[in-house]
């Protein structure tokens, strides 16, 4: 049986607008596992990165609780809400984020440093083994600017993964990539999780989405479908596109 690693249940997410209110997020029930590659999918709007906002703690849920590692997110100081946000969970954005006049190693570094508990050493040994797995290791000292999109969220992946989260949000990570690059993220997301790291990526890609070990699906805010999946192999990738092609229309997607 699985381990819970976090879990939501009454989940809402509004927002006032003239006089009334608009829900996001209704009532969302889910329970994520030690482990899995989960996807949440869903129409443009529907609420998928809400969701992932909510449970991550980067944003505020209107009410229901988020529960990790024994303690309810919702309740959490802002304090307490930055440093589990730093050590706890790992974040990639499809707008990669890196400091721009930092290098691609010092990007990777620095939230290294800021969760303390290491030393510069240790920290410095983790950075260089991720930057030889996300294969950087040539362009280590490039600015951002000087390196390709790819290049850039290898180097944004390195840096969510320098603190050894238990949980990586990954949002839209391949948005803004084209096909080579695309699916060159892809596999070290895989090859991560294949190791052992527990993943909640939102996409609207069919590609990303054949990534998954189990897809949510997200319509009006509530989750209205499941579908759990083995683990992804590459030469089965036309049979498990059938399988989720034929889900998702289920779905009316």
């Amino acid at each position: 049986m699985k381990n819970v690693i976090l879990s939501a249940k009454g989940l809402c997410k509004s927002f006032a607008h003239n006089g009334g209110q608009i829900h996001i997020i209704s009532n969302a029930d889910l329970e994520l596992y030690e482990g899995d590659f989960t996807v949440i999918m869903g129409a443009s709007g529907s609420g998928k990165s809400t969701l992932l906002y909510a449970l991550s703690g980067m944003d505020r849920a209107t009410s229901g609780e988020v529960m990790y590692g024994g303690g309810n997110i919702t309740e959490m100081s802002e304090k307490a809400l930055s440093k589990l946000r730093c050590t706890d969970f790992g974040f990639v954005f499809q707008q990669i984020h890196l400091v721009s006049n930092l290098t691609l190693s010092e990007n990777i570094t620095v939230p290294g440093y800021l969760a303390k508990g290491r030393s510069a050493s240790e920290v410095n040994k983790r950075a260089e083994e991720l930057i030889e797995k996300m294969n950087i290791s040539h362009i280590k000292t490039h600015l951002p600017s000087q390196c390709s999109g790819g290049e850039q969220q290898r180097c944004a992946i390195a840096r969510a993964l320098i603190n050894e989260p238990s949980l990586l949000f990954a949002d839209e990570p391949t948005g803004a990539l084209n096909r080579r690059n695309t699916i060159d993220v892809l596999d070290l997301l895989t090859e991560c999780n294949r190791s052992g790291q527990s993943i909640l990526m939102v996409t609207h890609d069919m590609r990303a989405a054949l990534r998954a070990s189990r897809i949510l699906y997200i319509e009006d805010g509530r989750i209205i479908g499941e579908l759990s999946l083995p683990p992804y192999t590459a030469d089965e990738e036309k049979s498990r596109e059938t399988q989720v092609s034929a889900w998702l229309a289920s779905m009316e997607w």
